[in-house]
């Protein structure tokens, strides 16, 4: 794969950024992706490894040496159609997936790993810059029905790939556009909407049917119901369409149990964020929530916080402090222990470049205000003995904090959507449903699948892309009696 002797020759070349004091001005995307040469060396790099550790480390099954070897002797359109076989938005991916199949890369295990995220993002840029990605509408209808709720990654690989099997699929949007997370949950810095929009494009012409504003279940509570303008119930549903895939997101988020939680101020990250991005597509946001001026604090160290970090520095924070919970993790894996496997390790995103103060093993004690507005964050060293995690004494500490985003992960789907449904749940409130075998993606109603976030629990964009497109055979496998999608 690649040339034979390109992981000897050549250095890993990581894709380039533009300079902060130029990329927090907008909302613009800032990664330069690979030149023609760039991606070529990178490609040339992966090596004939025998067995590619790459392909099951990608939860999607990427046939990532292929792909690399056609980028290395620049058969761009062929790599697309690779590239395309086991991925449906591999723009997504190459923008916003943390890679766990560099992780995974044979080569990784003594020096760089291939950079397989940076060549993916080459391959599906130069497809759309030259035409090559086109509707693939189905030969023939089967006449069959789906609905698909939630258009996030997962609902729309499922939509996808039922369509192009020939049935009639109609997506239920609660939002106003179609995107779920990826709209309303990444920054416009990270993920430019055109990017679903032109996708939406291409589903519509294959026959995907979009109904957004469109709220599937029934007593919701206002924070869910805030953006829908009709709301049909499950009964319905199941009447009109021959299969239902539920594909919501994990949307209930973790919240802090602390004294001042109710102050004014401390608001869940997925308040702030999607507010930004429809101030970003034209639309007008009553008293939205700004970090221009503040000193905010973002409690969770993940992605969602990183997103917090660099949309509060566009605003013109006077200062961002993100705290986490764990200890700081080191600086270089062990990858003798670890590999192939997601390693543990300090990772330094872009919005942390651009100005943070971050620390580790902190625990927020109270938050503490005036007049109803939080002021002031009162937080405590801890560590970990015997087996839990306990404060270190004298270590309280604050901090001064205008706004305080919680950004702490999310505990489960919301919870009247399955109950509308009447499906079974596992310990952790998500659908029960099996990945394999003959009722794999069925819950326990039958004609009715779920994937993604609601089913496996929070977790990563490329993860709900494999789900949804399991489940999308599952389905034609219940509708049909047999399938040609692929797993």
């Amino acid at each position: 794969m690649g040339k034979i002797t390109g992981f000897m020759e050549f250095e890993r070349q990581d894709e380039s950024y533009l300079a902060p004091e130029s990329r927090l001005k907008n909302y613009k995307e800032f990664v330069l992706k690979l030149t023609d040469e760039q991606a070529k060396v990178q490609g040339a790099r992966c090596m004939d490894c025998g067995i590619p550790f790459c392909n099951s480390g990608c939860p999607v099954n990427n046939i990532i040496p292929d792909w690399n070897d056609l980028v290395y002797r620049q058969h761009y359109r062929q790599a697309l159609d690779v590239l395309h076989q086991t991925n449906n938005f591999p723009e997504f991916t190459g923008r916003i997936c943390p890679a766990p199949c560099e992780s995974a890369c044979t080569l990784g295990i003594n020096s760089d790993a291939v950079g397989i995220k940076s060549i993916e993002h080459k391959i599906i840029d130069e497809g759309w810059e030259h035409g090559w990605v086109k509707p693939q509408p189905a030969d023939h209808r089967t006449g069959k029905k789906v609905a698909v709720i939630g258009s996030g990654p997962a609902g729309l690989a499922a939509a996808q790939q039922l369509a192009r099997a020939g049935h009639d699929v109609t997506v239920f949007e609660k939002s106003d556009r179609a995107g779920g997370l990826l709209r309303y949950g990444i920054p416009d810095f990270k993920l430019e909407k055109f990017h679903i929009d032109r996708r939406i494009e291409q589903m519509e012409a294959e026959g995907v049917k979009f109904r957004l504003s469109t709220l599937v279940g029934k007593d919701f509570p206002a924070s869910v119901n805030n953006w829908a303008k009709e709301t049909i119930f499950p009964e319905d549903l199941e009447k009109e369409f021959d299969a239902v895939v539920i594909a919501g997101g994990a949307e209930q988020p973790r919240d802090l149990p602390v004294p001042g939680r109710e102050l004014k101020g401390v608001h869940f990250a997925m308040d702030f964020l999607p507010q930004q991005n429809k101030i970003n597509a034209g639309d007008k946001v009553k008293d939205q929530i700004k970090a221009t001026g503040k000193h905010v604090v973002v409690i969770g160290g993940g992605d969602t916080g990183s997103d917090c970090v660099g949309t509060s520095n566009r605003h013109g924070a006077t200062a961002i402090t993100q705290f986490e919970l764990m200890p700081q993790p080191p600086e270089q894996e062990n990858k003798p222990l670890v590999w192939p496997y997601w390693p543990t390790k300090l990772r330094t995103s872009s919005s942390h470049e651009e100005g943070c103060e971050r620390d580790w093993a902190v625990a927020t004690k109270r938050l503490e205000g005036k007049g109803g507005k939080v002021e002031k964050l009162v937080a405590c060293r801890v560590e970990w003995k015997d087996g839990k995690m306990v404060e270190v004494p004298n270590s309280e500490f604050d901090v001064k904090a205008d706004l305080v985003l919680l950004a702490m992960g999310f505990v489960s789907p919301v919870q009247q959507v399955l109950e509308a449904f009447g499906v079974e749940k596992d310990g952790r409130g998500n659908a029960r449903a099996a990945t394999e075998g003959t009722n794999a993606y069925v819950t326990s109603k039958p004609g009715i699948f779920a994937a993604g976030d609601i089913r496996r629990g929070q977790s990563l964009v490329v993860w709900a892309i494999r789900e949804g497109r399991q489940c999308a055979r599952a389905v034609d496998e219940y509708l049909m009696g047999h399938s040609v999608l692929p797993r």
